[in-house]
């Protein structure tokens, strides 16, 4: 093995094995929470639906890249390609929609009281529920085209109308049914993408108003320290501009590989690269923003945070 190749091979399992120790943290938390029978905040459980997107992301990406730049060819058969194929742009689409309903929710929630969005708050936890899951139910469908159309390299002699993927081969058509194709899988993408920019925006004015109302108002009426609104809608803005910033390079590079013919083995690594950088970042940003960081990866400091907390409600 080469040293190029050894590289790649190592950044792809760096990426895999960060990605996946990090969310699974995360989730452990999380069903920790859930198990011990303590409320969830709503947040949290759409953030549930992120991590459970990136860990499929890193299985269904990051793991067959590893294993392929570490040289082993061929480990995958027909059903393997197709469910691979299928349960990554499933874990994509959950990924930004989840992103999109997150900075949807938290920008309604800060709202003030006379805007016109007070009215959604009543029931918005059910309107974002609902959406979150059918969020997943409409990617599945989406999805179930890969089933059709991807092919493993092993059996398949004739590779003429096939379009290599590294370790699976897609199935060649016209240009006119590419841009179809194309135009189905991206319009929910642009959808949650509008509604994440303009709940980002929204988000940002209201902070601004709220620190204009706080320089006007004496000094002992206002807290040295943020609001746990505004430290969790700080955290979203974080992470939604991260999120926006990686989608955009993984986007240009996957529409780069669905347009050429023959796209080239170092477009193809670069472009799994680029689908893995947030769901591997995106826990820790969770993590180093929230006041319970440190219980994450430490899970005898959850039940001391439990502890505090049941006693806070009791008073």
């Amino acid at each position: 093995m080469e040293a190029s190749e050894l590289s790649i091979a190592m950044i792809f399992l760096s990426l895999t094995t960060i990605g996946f120790l990090g969310n699974f943290s995360l989730l452990h938390h999380y069903m920790f929470v859930y198990l011990m029978r303590y409320r969830l905040k709503f947040t949290d459980w759409v953030l549930m639906h992120l991590i459970v997107a990136n860990i499929l992301t890193v299985l269904t990406k990051g793991a067959p890249q590893t294993i392929l730049a570490f040289g082993l060819n061929n480990f995958f058969n027909d059903i393997g390609c197709k469910l691979a194929s299928s349960l990554h742009r499933v874990s994509r689409g959950v990924g930004i929609g989840s992103t999109s309903f997150l900075s949807v929710f938290q920008a309604i929630i800060i709202s003030p009281t006379n805007s016109r969005y007070s009215e959604l708050k009543i029931n918005l936890h059910k309107y974002i529920c609902y959406s979150v899951y059918l969020n997943w139910v409409i990617h599945f469908l989406i999805s179930s085209i890969n089933l059709v159309h991807m092919r493993a390299k092993y059996g398949n002699e004739s590779t003429e109308n096939l379009k290599s993927f590294l370790y699976c081969y897609s199935v060649r058509h016209d240009p006119t049914s590419d841009i179809l194709y194309a135009t189905m899988l991206s319009a929910p993408d642009i959808l949650f993408l509008v509604l994440m920019l303009w709940s980002s925006g929204s988000m940002v004015v209201t902070l601004y108003r709220h620190k204009q109302r706080m320089q006007h108002m004496p000094r002992t009426n206002v807290s040295s320290r943020s609001s746990p609104e505004t430290r969790a809608t700080k955290t979203i803005l974080l992470l939604v501009s991260t999120f926006f910033s990686f989608y955009t390079i993984s986007s240009i590079c996957q529409l780069l590989a669905a347009v050429l013919y023959d796209p080239g083995w170092s477009l193809l690594h670069v472009t799994a690269m680029a689908s893995l950088l947030f769901p591997t970042v995106c826990p820790f940003l969770l993590m180093n923003h929230d006041s319970r960081g440190s219980s994450y990866c430490l899970p005898w400091k959850i039940s001391r945070y439990f502890s505090k907390t049941s006693d806070q409600e009791l008073k």
